[in-house]
Parts: structure tokens; sequence; C-alpha cells
């Protein structure tokens, strides 16, 4: 085995040291980890010639991800995306979590997990070479009770897949959803527009949105609309029509259901293909939806690696979770993680050549 890590120091935030990890598998994948928001800083894969390119948006350097108000890379937490009203209800008691102007909670809140400092260390095994990062959310952060305690887990292996793995014990009942915010270019983090990427969804629901851009509750059929990507499509092909929930949203930024019910299952959830570069990206998960985002807020102010601009669609998240606004919709798989229990989760970004 040629796994290799490195690791090196990246600066300081309030006091604590941040670390930058390198990693990199026999096949020349290379993958830099931050322990500042348990961050995917580049991830270098080779194209059907063999050319590298880091296909993830990202910064160069620390105050990149200080600064940055679009969870690029990022861990989300305590809960991602959103909570309509804030206000949840736990075995009979109510708590009032931070919100949005719009009234929502999002993202953990105003200082969610993307902007917090996590233990860290790396680690080399027969399964491929990581970084074990750790952070304990205190209870009443954010509004949400208890002390949670949250590990993530990077492993990079020779089958050219980069494994996250969540897992998550409290001292209260409280609620947990956390993701991978990464934004993915497959001709590299610099090239521009996703939309003539193909994506494949092998799923037959979504979850439309209301004004809030909340789920409205109903698990509704893909089929005949904009959101069927069933077979490979180009992302850009419907994105623009004339449908109330793509006006909404600015272009693709909702869950599609992997899953009615949890399950430790792991199933395929979505495939990336770039046709230039030949290169593809399988995503896996055991969580029971993906939330599909085109980087409809991105503008080309965002400066990121090497200079370059991250303007509107240069980037697409692939956020397995579970459903956003579950507190309040009682058929969703539940988000609630009581003392004695504990939370995991996996999801495998798989890299690969299609030519």
């Amino acid at each position: 085995m040629k796994y290799t890590i490195s690791q090196k120091n990246w600066g300081e935030y309030n006091g604590h040291q941040i670390f930058l990890y390198e990693l990199s598998n026999d096949n020349g994948i290379k993958a830099s980890i931050t322990n500042f928001g348990a961050a995917i800083q580049s991830l270098s894969v080779p194209d059907n010639q063999g050319n590298m390119a880091d296909v993830v948006l990202g910064y160069d350097d620390l105050q990149g991800y200080i600064d940055d108000q679009f969870y690029i890379g990022t861990v989300v937490g305590r809960f991602a995306n959103r909570i309509a009203g804030g206000k949840v209800e736990i075995n009979g008691t109510s708590y009032q979590l931070t919100v949005k102007d719009g009234g929502f909670h999002h993202h953990g809140g105003k200082v969610g997990f993307n902007k917090k400092v996590w233990q860290s260390k790396s680690f080399t095994n027969e399964d491929g070479v990581g970084v074990i990062l750790e952070y304990l959310s205190i209870d009443g952060e954010e509004g949400f009770p208890g002390n949670l305690t949250t590990l993530v887990t990077y492993t990079l292996n020779n089958q050219n897949q980069l494994i996250v793995d969540f897992a998550a014990k409290t001292d209260q009942s409280t609620l947990i959803n956390l993701t991978q915010h990464a934004y993915f270019n497959l001709a590299g983090h610099d090239a521009g527009s996703i939309l003539d990427h193909q994506l494949m969804l092998p799923l037959t629901d979504y979850l439309p949105v209301n004004a809030m851009q909340v789920p409205e509750g109903t698990l509704t059929p893909v089929s005949g609309t904009p959101f069927d990507f069933t077979e490979p499509t180009a992302i850009g092909k419907r994105i623009n029509e004339d449908n109330a929930q793509l006006v909404l949203s600015r272009g693709y930024d909702h869950s599609w259901v992997v899953k009615k019910q949890d399950s430790d299952e792991l199933k395929l959830a979505a495939t990336v293909f770039e046709s230039g570069s030949k290169r593809t990206l399988n995503v896996f998960t055991t969580e029971p939806a993906i939330h599909i985002y085109t980087g409809n807020f991105l503008d080309e102010t965002i400066i990121g690696k090497q200079n370059s601009s991250y303007p509107f669609r240069s980037g697409l998240c692939l956020e397995t979770q579970h459903y956003p606004d579950a507190p309040n919709k009682h058929h969703f798989p539940s988000t609630q993680l009581n003392p004695g229990e504990e939370f995991k989760s996996r999801t495998i970004f798989e890299f690969g050549i299609n030519s």
C-alpha cells in the first residue's frame, strides 16, 4: 500500500490550532481535510488521460473558510437544511432554535458546525487513510438541548472512494441532521458552470417546498416533472423551465427520497458524469434523502482557490441527509436522538472514469 498522510499547521482561530491533512491513495487521488468546519478543502482525481484536477470548490487559506457564507466543503449541523419556525417540541418540551430573517432555522444556526474547530487525528489502516474529527456541541447551543458529541471520519481508500462516516451521542433527547456540503465540479473547481454535467438519480419521489423552502410534506412522484433524473440528464436541460418549484428556488434546491424509513442499508443515491474529463461520481448513502443544490446563490464575487471565481451554478452539492423540516413532519423519518442511542450514517463518494 502507498497510502500517505501529511499534516501541516494552517493557522489559528480563537486560540485553537488549525490543521490541514493531505491524504493520498495508491492511484494518486488526494484529499485535503481541515479541522475548521471539518471541511474537505481539496479533492484531486484523474480524468481519462490521467490528468489530475481538484474537483471541489474551496479556499486556499483558513481565512477563506472563516469568511465563507456558503458552507463550502464543510460539515453542516447540528441540524442541516431548514426547520420551519425554528420552534420544536421534543418529548413534550418546547425549544426555540435560532432562526434566520425568514423565520426558519437553517444549517445549524448562527454559528453552526461549519464554523467550529474540531479535535482531529489521522490514521492509516487496512481500509485506507483518513482523519477522525470530534466536536462537542454543548447543551443550549443554537437552542438545541443536550450535550452532543459528534464524530466525523473521512477515509480515502484504493477503490477511489472518499467515505464520510458520522456518529453522534447525546445526554438529553435532541435533534440531529448532519451533512457534508462539498460543491463538486467534475471538470475542475475553476471550470465554471456545472449545467452540462449529466445527473442520474435512481429515485422516484422528491419533496416539493413551500415559500419558506421547507417541504410541504408530500412525497411527490418525479415522473413528468423537471425533477425526473431517473435517466442521465444534463443538469441544465430543464433548470430554467417555468416551473413554480424551480422559480422559487432559483434552480434545484430540493431533496429526493432515497428511503421512506431509516435503515443501515447503503443505497446508490446519485451518479454524476462530466463528458469533457469523463470523470464519474457515484454517491452511496445510508441516509433517507439526498438534497441536490445547483449553486444558485454563488456569484462571480466569490474568490476561491488559485484566485478563481465561483460564479452562479458553478458547483453541485450532493447533500445526503434526513428530510428537511422533519421535526414538524411526524410522518418523515425521525431526526430525534435519545440518550443511550448512537446516531450513525455513512456516505461514499466514489470516483471513476466512463470513457
